[in-house]
């Protein structure tokens, strides 16, 4: 599972990423939680309702949580922060946007907690945050799929879910899912691609980029946690300073 996300330079990554030649102004966030507003760049077509910019790809603001276009009400966004790549194409909630409405979310990394004994406090079970990141620290791509809700109060929302997949060997130590990352080059094929093509860039990634992580503060616990604090690594206490068990839930 996919919890938190951090968009340190917005403007920056949508440059480096998409090319966009002026990005718009949007503010750093370094504890992006479920159900806020997160930034997503997609085609330019379809319905654009909050639209940040012009052009072929567009950068917008989604809710992340995806609402299925058939739901009576958005009480389950909560629930849909991700979509499991392996069922994607099955899951009602997920297949009509997997086929039609795929999107990218530039973030420069994310959140995951591991769980960890402490010793000599009873065996004290905690989760421990951890920071994901590149070593290069350039912005990563994320695949995403969005939908177009609408209420029966008029209400009109766009929604998104970050695609899932199983963890590779270096996200394994700290939890046994991950995102997809899509390299530059697949980026076409997401927005564009036929079902199939989009099929096969649904993986762990192995790119040439190396990842890292580290442990945070559990400030990021917080919905109400925001700041370039969030991001510093911290040292652990000795009794926690063994490697991240996988997280099983």
């Amino acid at each position: 599972m996919c919890g938190r996300f951090a968009l340190l330079s917005p403007i920056d990554a949508l440059r480096k990423l998409f090319g966009f030649p002026q990005a718009p102004n949007v503010p750093a966030r370094f504890n992006i939680a479920p159900t806020q507003a997160i930034v997503a760049v997609r085609p330019g077509h379809g319905e654009l309702i909050d639209r940040i910019n012009e052009g072929p790809l567009n950068a917008c603001y989604l809710r992340w949580g995806l609402i299925p276009s058939w739901a009576k009400t958005p009480d389950n966004a909560a629930k849909m922060i991700n979509a499991r790549g392996e069922t994607i194409s099955e899951k009602p909630s997920f297949k009509t946007p997997f086929k039609r409405r795929r999107c990218i979310i530039p973030v420069d990394g994310y959140y995951e907690w591991s769980k960890r004994l402490i010793a000599g406090q009873g065996q004290v079970e905690v989760k421990q945050p951890y920071y994901l990141t590149m070593e290069d620290r350039e912005p990563i791509a994320l695949a995403g799929i969005w939908e177009h809700w609408l209420g029966a109060d008029g209400s009109d929302v766009e929604t998104c879910s970050i695609v899932t997949v199983p963890a590779n060997d270096y996200v394994g130590l700290v939890h046994h899912r991950m995102p997809v990352i899509l390299d530059e080059k697949d980026f076409d094929g997401w927005f564009y691609g036929a079902t199939d093509q989009a099929h096969r860039l649904i993986k762990p990634y192995y790119g040439m980029r190396q990842m890292e992580s580290y442990p945070v503060s559990r400030q990021v616990n917080s919905y109400r946690g925001e700041g370039a604090h969030l991001i510093e690594p911290i040292e652990l206490e000795a009794e926690m300073a063994e490697r991240p068990q996988m997280d099983l839930f």
